[in-house]
This record gives C-alpha cells, structure tokens and sequence, in this order.
C-alpha cells in the first residue's frame, strides 16, 4: 500500500499546483484516469485470490451438505429400521416411501442439490460403508483435485 500511498500523495500535489491561481471544482480527465488505472490494478491483484477462495467455499459447502444429508438418514434409520433402499434414494428423507414408521421429513427443505447444480449421488448398498452419499465435484466426474475433488460421506 506504500504506492498506492505516494501515488495519491502525487496525484494530489499535481492537483493542487494545477490550481494556485483560482479555485476550480472537480478532478480533471487525467486525475481520474490515473484513478481508474489504479484501481484496475489493484483489482487484477486481488480478483484471482477471491476466485480461489469461492471454488474452496463450493467444496467445503458440499462436504457440509454430505455430512448434513448423512445425519438426516440417520435419523430415518433409527425412525425406520434401515436406510432407504436405493431406488428411493434421498427423497425419501422428504416424501414417505410408503413405510409406517417414518416419521419425517427429515430436511427442512427439498434435497439439496451441489455447489455445482448436480443431484447428490446415493447408494445402498454402499461400496465403501452401509450407505454412500457422494458429489463428484465441480468437474461431476470421479476423482480430481482441488474444486474438481469429491465430496464423499466415507472420508
């Protein structure tokens, strides 16, 4: 910020030489150019560490969500006896399946969908626990790294 701080130290001396004789309002052309230069500098500096930081936030909304649809088929076991079956996946955790003992809904809204406007995916049985729930993430493809990486209910 030490330039930014003699840049506009500089602007303003220049504004104030330009002016000894008479009073005059406003910044001339060349004053806000100068501003607008700066500021787009600053902004191309700063831009690229804010997206960084919003594909982090996606990828740690979806691994909340994981942990959030998992409490609330939880909660439907202990209500039901099991986890929905497959072909009912998590909407079964809105809409009674057809079994007496629910007593949900289990969500305070519908289903969530990802960060990335993708279904959650859902198994039972599961490959790596009773049950899966899982996101793909940003790239909806198994696998990947970083905002491409997948959210998972087994990690």
């Amino acid at each position: 910020m030490k330039i930014f701080d003699k840049i506009s130290h500089h602007i303003l001396a220049m504004a104030k030489s330009g002016r000894s004789g008479h009073q005059q309002a406003g910044f001339s052309l060349i004053e806000i150019m100068i501003v607008m230069i700066i500021i787009g500098l600053i902004a191309s500096l700063v831009g690229p560490k804010m997206f960084g930081q919003l594909g982090k936030a996606q990828t740690k909304t979806a691994k909340a969500q994981v942990e959030m649809l998992m409490t609330a088929l939880d909660a439907y076991r202990l209500d039901v006896g099991s986890y929905p079956a497959g072909s009912e996946g998590l909407e079964a955790l809105i809409k009674n399946p057809g079994n007496d003992k629910w007593s949900g809904p289990y969500l305070a809204k519908d289903v969530p969908l990802d960060p990335w406007n993708n279904p959650y995916h859902y198994q039972n049985p599961g490959e790596h626990g009773e049950i899966d729930v899982y996101s793909y993430g940003r790239d909806n493809k198994p696998g990947g790294e970083k905002e491409d990486a997948d959210a998972v209910s087994w990690e």
